[in-house]
């Protein structure tokens, strides 16, 4: 074929193409795939990839679903986010007591833009512990727990517990001293809680202090266990969403043309939203960067301890304010929010017809937002260390 023949044959296409795309939306993106022989040849022959994309181009919505129903986009945006740059961070570090803080200190200080993955990958986690708050509050308010959703309802709060137990874990990887004496200081707050502390805190630190038995189970929970738990849980989470709706339809769709188009009116809004928190992060790690502080030592107890874990916050303003018994209380509230469905069976969604579900709902997010702003003003206040690490402290001075 000729030179003139090849511009030929792509001013063909392109018109086509065009043609295609003021037609339709849903064609244009087809013609795209099909020059890019995504979808057509021996792939499709095989797997019918153009009728699943078909009906998922054509898929609607409930016509109130809005720019509030893209809270848990954000949510699986910000878990992506964390896998990557998870991984990145995993190449250069070295999960041991001896090497971890000098591993970091290579990845802020030596590794291009490591100090930026490093904090973007610290300020997506907080942030995502906040969309996904956000986002169980506005499925919590619209009552979206109802039938049929209450099983998605109870996945999504152990994804919950799965996120804070990513933070948890992640937060003692660097091996400084903010993160030891904070991941000290929760232990022991998960130690006063009656009945099962005791045992959980044992199972999690190893020996009796905060060591490098610690950082090891923290890392393997952090990297292993817990992304493959948040997997299967997310696949489930996806596969209900995408059977019964984001949002309950008001009556069922009868024709077409009724309902929100879920492409491209909700995905272009979703990817708007997406390319706004991904700039917020990135501009938060860029212009708030969380210094590296000194190497953990178990022998020096330093003056304050400053948290920049959400949910550190919130647990020591709980302690000092509330003590042990309304540190419990509020995760027992937290528990019987997450069971709502199993009491709460009634098709009515009105939050005046709710009062004591409303209620109990407005206490817990009311709560958790006013314990984070007293943690935040809690960080300049000195904490009390353990009686063992204290001994320990002790012990270490003599023999220098």
């Amino acid at each position: 074929m000729t030179g003139r023949g090849v511009w030929a044959a792509i001013a063909q296409w392109a018109a086509q193409f065009w043609a295609d795309l003021k037609a339709s939306t849903d064609a244009g993106l087809l013609s795209v795939l099909r020059f890019l022989g995504l979808l057509y040849g021996p792939i499709d022959a095989k797997l019918p990839i153009d009728q699943a994309f078909r009906k998922a181009m054509g898929y609607r919505l409930a016509s109130h679903v809005g720019w509030r129903h893209a809270m848990g986009g954000i949510a699986y945006l910000l878990f992506i986010l964390l896998v990557i740059t998870g991984v990145l961070l995993s190449v250069h570090y070295r999960p041991s007591a001896e090497e971890a803080y000098p591993s970091m200190q290579h990845i802020v200080s030596d590794v291009r833009f490591g100090w930026l993955v490093r904090d973007v990958h610290a300020w997506a986690a907080n942030l995502l512990v906040i969309i996904v708050l956000a986002h169980m509050a506005r499925v919590f308010f619209d009552a979206v727990y109802k039938p049929p959703r209450e099983t998605n309802w109870l996945v999504g709060v152990v994804l919950l517990f799965v996120v804070l137990a990513f933070g948890s874990t992640g937060y003692l990887l660097p091996w400084d001293q903010w993160a030891y004496w904070t991941t000290t200081e929760a232990l022991n707050m998960v130690a006063g809680v009656p009945l099962f502390g005791g045992l959980a805190v044992g199972m999690l630190r190893g020996d009796p202090i905060v060591s490098g038995a610690t950082l090891s189970r923290f890392f393997g929970l952090h990297v292993i266990v817990l992304p493959w738990i948040a997997f299967v849980l997310l696949v489930f989470h996806f596969t209900m969403v995408r059977r019964h709706g984001v949002a309950p339809l008001e009556r069922p769709i009868s024709s077409p043309g009724e309902g929100r188009r879920f492409f491209p009116d909700h995905l272009l809004r979703s990817f708007m939203v997406a390319v706004l928190t991904c700039a917020l992060v990135i501009t938060a790690a860029a212009f708030w960067p969380r210094p590296v502080g000194e190497p953990a030592n178990p022998a020096r107890f330093p003056e304050t301890i400053r948290s920049t874990w959400i949910v550190v916050d919130v647990s020591r303003a709980l302690m000092h304010y509330l003590g042990v018994w309304g540190f419990a209380g509020f995760t027992l509230l937290a528990l019987s929010l997450a069971l709502v469905p199993l009491f709460d069976r009634r098709p009515e969604r009105s939050l005046r017809r709710r009062p004591v579900v409303a209620a109990l709902g407005l206490l817990f997010f009311t709560g958790f937002l006013v314990a984070w702003m007293a943690g935040r003003r809690l960080r300049s206040v000195p904490a009390a260390a353990p009686t063992e690490q204290r001994i320990s402290a002790d012990t270490a001075g003599t023999t220098r």
